[in-house]
């Protein structure tokens, strides 16, 4: 064996890693590419930051070894009714047989990187995409539940040292996911993890931010008795944060956080990972003329996030809807600010709960003339009525991607879903590799 030999890999940010390793003289190329895509525009695995839809991109490829090769059952493809990109439904935690390819775990050797991957049990098939992204396996992991509820985990294999990313969204059962994140966060702790990022695709309980204004000024007969209790409640966001925080975490990769604010609940660092370019690129795909769209906001706190939107979206012009809410889940649509008349109606947000506040924005939209609307979201949490409310025909398109698992039941003709299994994979390898991940959405 030559001692002298080095094992190369070129990172997105012209960063170069030598990593020694003993092992014979052999040749090395990059892998080919492993991305599925109708269209450039509109890959499962595409991110409008990359010149290329693929992941590994040509200017700045990476090197593997010259046995690295990929070879994937296709049997089972990926579902495109309509011709629309989806990812698969998960029904009964099962993975289309693409997902589970063994020689998968050729590409990247794990004698050669310090890197530990980890699924929980709350999405399993994002994990999988995750790692079938950076040419990883899954580690092996043992949760299982006792008769009573507990949660058990065992790592079944050695991390000492090594930085280990937990893929684990705390979307419902919100509790369960959340203990068993701390619990899983506090099994590397103890494995001697050199560093656990907890990677939260869907961070629950991010709505509960800050106490509600209280009514000032109201004489006490014109406040309804929620109104009166409203800065009487917990502020449960920076509790979950401090809970990831002292179970052992160094690290925190979140998709779209509720606020902005949020990100100061954690005593560490935050990644945070805009999933909107996927949505972007899918929208592109369908070429609407750029004065024939209108983004919406559904209310007047997502007004910076629409923004936002709208000024990747061929600075599309804003409108915003107003609505006054009486209760937790409850929205009164009042008023419209902005002319959407004969335009295609982009509304957007960071996830749809039961779709009233907007579906009934969307009712308004369609009141003053919009000739399309289509609702445009990260977070799928979907809960009971917000099928029927999505699927009633108010909405030529429903967008979301798979931060949160989609089960079959809540499946409709009217929904697409992206994955951002390729954006969360380049940033944990930037992470990995101290590169920068914010250059990722410039």
């Amino acid at each position: 064996p030559n001692p002298n030999l080095f094992f190369l890999r070129v990172s997105f940010g012209g960063l170069v890693h030598l990593l020694s390793c003993q092992m014979a003289s052999i040749s090395l190329r990059p892998p080919p590419s492993a991305s599925y895509s109708a269209s450039s525009s509109s890959s499962l695995f595409s991110c409008r930051a990359f010149a290329s839809p693929s992941f590994f991109r040509n200017d700045h490829p990476r090197i593997f070894a010259s046995n690295a090769v990929i070879k994937c059952d296709m049997s089972d493809p990926l579902k495109s009714p309509n011709g629309k990109p989806t990812v698969p439904i998960i029904n009964e935690q099962t993975l289309p047989k693409f997902l589970d390819s063994k020689p998968l775990e050729n590409m990247v050797s794990r004698k050669l990187t310090k890197l530990r991957l980890f699924s929980g049990s709350a999405n399993p098939s994002l994990s999988q995409e995750i790692a079938w992204c950076m040419g990883l396996e899954l580690g092996k992991i043992n949760i299982k539940r006792f008769a009573d509820g507990e949660i058990y985990v065992q790592l079944q294999e050695s991390v000492r040292g090594c930085d280990v990313y937990l893929v684990q969204p705390t979307c419902t059962p919100a509790n369960e996911n959340l203990m068993e994140l701390l619990v899983m966060i506090d099994a590397c702790r103890r494995a001697s993890a050199k560093t656990i990022t907890a990677v939260i695709p869907y961070f629950g309980y991010a709505r509960a931010d800050r106490k509600a204004k209280p009514f000032v000024g109201l004489e006490l007969k014109y406040v309804n008795q929620s109104s009166q209790t409203q800065g009487r409640e917990s502020i449960a966001a920076k509790l979950v944060a401090n809970l990831i925080t002292e179970a052992g975490a160094h690290r925190v990769v979140a998709c779209d956080l509720h606020s902005g604010q949020s990100m100061g609940y954690f005593d560490i660092p935050v990644d945070p990972v805009r999933c909107q370019s996927v949505i972007l690129d899918y929208l592109a795909s369908k070429k609407i003329a750029s004065n024939d769209l209108v983004v919406v906001s559904p209310d007047v706190g997502g007004v910076a996030r629409a923004r936002a939107f709208a000024k990747k979206l061929s600075d599309a012009p804003l409108a915003i809807v107003d609505k006054r809410r009486h209760g937790h889940n409850v929205a009164e649509v009042m008023n419209l600010i902005g002319d959407v008349k004969g335009k295609v109606a982009i509304m957007v947000d960071d996830m749809i709960d039961t779709a009233g506040t907007i579906s009934k924005g969307a009712a308004l939209l369609h009141q003053e003339g919009a000739r399309d609307v289509y609702a445009c979201c990260t977070h799928a949490v979907l809960s009971p009525p917000a099928i029927e409310r999505l699927s009633g025909g108010l909405f030529q398109e429903v967008i979301v991607t798979n931060t949160i698992p989609l089960k079959e039941k809540n499946d409709f003709p009217q929904l697409t879903v992206l994955s951002v299994a390729n954006l969360l994979g380049e940033t944990i390898w930037r992470v990995h590799g101290d590169c920068s991940v914010s250059s990722i959405f410039l």
